[in-house]
């Protein structure tokens, strides 16, 4: 704690005596104490958040092209991720031949997962293209491989977009990339 010590007698040899001169002493020791008492507390109590992240399986590359099996259209679903988070997709391929029907929807859980989810019972193999345009944000990537994730379905790929859905996407939005 603290206390106060005199310091020296204040008489001399002289005959006028000066009056003593008090010196404070502050003990710091269980100041320290509290304060390591403290930090062990809040370090023991603290609950650490480990770093969530998602394990991606990339194909093997094929020695034989021709051991890459063709993706049917009737077990396809393209998502195309838009500007302003926006999320469109279709079911099956685009082939320029016959123009898909392009639906917009958002990324709720009655939105894209809902879609996976019923697409996913009637189609066992269900595989999704994922589709982002230049503009998309690297949010909404990460928010439909967390998608793919929830809803279960293992068969999915990030692919470009091609020339074909730029302007399927364009007769739907009006202007180039989703805007």
């Amino acid at each position: 704690m603290a206390e106060i010590q005199p310091k020296g007698d204040g008489g001399g040899k002289g005959g006028k005596k000066r009056a003593k001169k008090m010196s404070t002493k502050i003990d710091m020791t269980p100041m320290v104490d509290l304060a390591f008492l403290l930090l062990t507390f809040f370090m023991l109590t603290t609950t650490f958040n480990k770093p969530q992240t998602m394990e991606i399986n990339m194909p093997v590359k094929a020695k034989d092209p021709v051991e890459q099996t063709e993706l049917k259209a009737s077990e396809a679903l393209t998502v195309i991720l838009g500007k302003n988070d926006k999320v469109y997709y279709y079911q099956g391929l685009n082939d320029g031949k016959s123009q898909p029907e392009l639906k917009s929807t958002d990324f709720s859980d009655k939105g894209i997962r809902q879609v996976l989810l019923d697409l996913g019972r009637t189609i066992p193999k269900l595989t999704v293209l994922i589709k982002p345009v230049k503009t998309a944000r690297y949010k909404n990537v990460v928010d439909i491989l967390d998608e793919m994730n929830i809803t279960n379905t293992r068969r999915y790929a990030l692919v470009e977009m091609t020339d074909l859905d730029t302007k399927l996407l364009e007769t739907v939005t009006g202007a180039p990339d989703g805007k």
